[in-house]
């Protein structure tokens, strides 16, 4: 099963911010032996919004939304969430009953404003916010929170926690890595794809270094047990070149 991510924001395009959440999103599926397949940013503009809505509907990906599930006039994503599975919106009760349980002491009472909080594409479902109760809401593989990070970030982890936890060890993911020298990646291509044959599942990469100094480092990531033996074999490969190599520091999981 593949994760993948929609950042939504004029704000973050813009560069008036900087987005966290994917680094956040990486690192919360690392530690649980996930990863990230993919990321999209996509701006407060609803034709283009609706549009990646509706292609992310048709995909098995489980898909994180950062962003725009306010009730400001810039705030899009649960109309065009709607709009792109051709469903109205409609006051989810438990959500409403969350906002009113939040706004119970407010002097200004709950208000229809509020309650738009919690209006969501009708067969959606809550994400509880332990940080202000008004909650976020899936449909079906999407799963849309707050573009706050103190209330994304920990509905991200009620999701994972919640609903994907038999991934956590079928899913879980191994990496290792050697650092090789006085070698370029032209001269190890032939080598990368022999192993990538013998083991198609894993990701056999190179990533050349300049500081400090110049360097490849070629590595192998996927299932635990054939990450061992595809980087057993790329360090055979690279001996007989006769390039020096050492292992490169341990990343990730």
């Amino acid at each position: 099963m593949k994760f993948g991510a929609i950042i939504i924001g004029d704000e973050i395009l813009s560069g008036k911010r900087q987005d966290k959440h994917m680094a956040k999103l990486i690192e919360a599926l690392s530690s649980r032996g996930l990863e990230l397949a993919w990321s999209q940013y996509v701006g407060d503009d609803p034709s283009l919004l609706t549009d990646t809505i509706r292609r992310v509907l048709t995909l098995q990906d489980v898909v994180f939304s950062f962003g725009g599930i306010g009730a400001t006039p810039d705030d899009h994503t649960r109309q065009c969430a709607a709009d792109a599975a051709g469903v109205g919106l409609k006051l989810h009760p438990d959500a409403e009953a969350e906002i009113r349980a939040r706004f119970v002491d407010d002097p200004k009472g709950v208000t229809p404003q509020r309650l738009e909080m919690g209006t969501y594409p009708i067969g959606s479902n809550i994400i509880p916010n332990p940080y202000n109760r008004i909650p976020g809401f899936n449909y079906r593989n999407i799963y849309f929170v707050p573009g706050f990070p103190q209330m994304a970030w920990p509905m991200v982890d009620w999701v994972l926690d919640t609903h994907y936890k038999h991934l956590f060890d079928a899913g879980r993911i191994g990496e290792a890595a050697i650092i090789v020298r006085e070698a370029g990646e032209s001269l190890l291509i032939d080598l990368m794809k022999a192993v990538q044959g013998k083991y198609p599942p894993l990701k056999i990469f190179s990533l050349p270094r300049v500081q400090p100094e110049r360097s490849i480092e070629l590595g192998a990531r996927g299932d635990p047990g054939l990450v061992a033996a595809g980087i057993a074999e790329l360090k055979h490969g690279v001996t007989a070149m006769n390039c020096p190599w050492t292992d490169a520091p341990k990343f990730g999981v």
